[in-house]
């Protein structure tokens, strides 16, 4: 469905993109994770053909980005793109209009995208009425008004409440029961935990890794993770490595990658002449996964 193959883009002498390769399949929904200023604007950007890439190739659908395949593609950005001042049906026959609509096609497609986003009822309100949810839920519709075929989601559901951020959830789900193609930005990372087929890692614009769950989660060799707080860390850390447990700094957290599944009262004896304040199991996550892909470069001594 999309094709990036060795993708660069510089501005002046700052290299953002360095020959990025990525693929997309039709009906997927591919998680872009990294930090600001790891490429996933640049990319979009690309995509949408608003800029144009040092070298490299994009294609959709097998056609080379051009003018032409700006109607394949819908975009909804991070900042909501609609006027408080006008309604909901007015905001999309709007767009809908940018996108060549017009027409009774144009009235029918604004109605039935209003339903899908589940504002029907909403059509005749005034944009600035309507919560945070409601406005990022519009802001999706203007990118599916014109039916595209890859929708891009930009941090769909930053600053949402947790109500609010399932009701996109759903909505995304409902774009791939459709066999509508989804390329997904996002900081949450349960966010692409629960919604993504496939995942792609980028740091300072390259793909460090790519795959499924199952297929990313090769990166932590451990069954899971024990969180321990203790004063006396250095014999915490040269016990755990006697036994062959991984040590790992998450933010403040002592961890230990547990190469195999051990009852909780096995790993306390491990212990057992740390004074240990508190243990925690947790099973490993894509965030344990991000950041150790992320920061293969730092020293174990710097992780302590």
């Amino acid at each position: 469905m999309l094709k990036i193959k060795n993708l660069n883009k510089s501005y002046g002498a700052r290299k953002v993109l360095h020959d990025l390769n990525l693929h997309i399949d039709t009906g997927q929904i591919y998680g872009l994770l990294g930090a600001n200023g790891a490429g996933k604007t640049t990319t979009i950007n690309i995509i949408c053909n608003l800029i144009q890439a040092d070298s490299g190739y994009v294609s959709i659908n097998n056609q080379p980005i051009t003018d032409d395949t700006k109607a394949l593609i819908g975009i909804a950005p991070q900042e909501n793109l609609l006027y408080r001042s006008l309604s909901c049906e007015e905001n999309l026959t709007f767009f809908a209009k940018i996108y060549g609509l017009d027409g009774r096609r144009c009235r029918e497609q604004v109605l039935k995208t209003l339903a899908d986003v589940k504002l029907f009822d909403r059509a005749k309100s005034p944009v600035e009425t309507l919560s945070g949810g409601m406005q990022r839920r519009l802001n999706m519709a203007v990118a599916l008004v014109h039916q595209p075929a890859l929708v891009i989601l930009d941090e769909p559901t930053t600053g949402l409440d947790i109500e609010a951020r399932y009701d996109i959830w759903e909505l995304i789900k409902q774009l791939k029961n459709q066999g509508i193609t989804v390329l997904l930005t996002t900081h949450l990372l349960d966010e692409a935990e629960r919604l993504c087929d496939q995942i792609g890692i980028l740091k300072n614009g390259q793909i460090l890794a790519e795959g499924n769950l199952i297929q990313l989660r090769q990166y932590i060799h451990a069954e899971e993770i024990v969180v321990i707080k203790t004063v006396n860390e250095e014999k915490a850390i040269a016990l755990a490595e006697k036994y062959g447990f991984t040590p790992r700094r998450y933010g403040n957290d002592l961890a230990f990658w547990i190469p195999e599944a051990m009852e909780l009262k096995e790993i306390i004896a491990r212990f057992e002449d740390v004074n240990i304040d508190s243990i925690s199991r947790q099973p490993v996550r894509l965030e344990h996964i991000y950041l150790e892909v992320t920061q293969q470069d730092v020293v174990k001594s710097n992780q302590r």
